[in-house]
């Protein structure tokens, strides 16, 4: 359960999964970088981890006791427990709303292309956040 320090370090990719979730252990990363102090630009919770968060009915505050007190396995098992409710397509539908989440105004789409095109102006394909994370991450 060791901690990334994300000042030197990237978290994993949004499109990585736990319980057929994606995105979770990237906020597992995040929230053990916050316990030691070594998150840097990286926010907890972002929009993103929010969505995660009201999915599986809890709260940054118990999500971040339960990412720093287990391990993976035992987070997995908790997850497990609070998502069993779902069928595969909401938990798939859910895995879409984080993926395919794109900038949702003039502004922040400006912000979101000039972000991608200091990293790689030929990525036109890149439309999501997701997709930017991973592309300015090196995922």
């Amino acid at each position: 359960m060791s901690a990334l320090d994300l000042r030197k370090e990237v978290p994993r990719s949004p499109k990585d999964k736990l319980c057929g979730i994606v995105h979770l252990p990237r906020m597992i990363d995040k929230v053990r970088a916050l316990k030691e102090n070594t998150l840097g630009e990286y926010i907890y919770p972002c929009p993103l981890d929010k969505i995660i968060l009201s999915f599986i009915h809890t709260n940054e505050i118990e999500f971040a006791e339960k990412a720093i007190g287990l391990n993976e396995e035992d987070i997995a098992r908790w997850i497990t427990d609070k998502t069993n409710q779902y069928s595969p397509s909401e938990i798939e539908f859910l895995n879409w709303k984080i993926l395919d989440r794109k900038p949702d105004n003039k502004d922040r789409m400006e912000y979101f292309i000039e972000i991608r095109n200091k990293i790689d102006p030929s990525r036109t394909d890149i439309t999501t956040w997701a997709g930017l994370i991973d592309l300015e991450e090196g995922h």
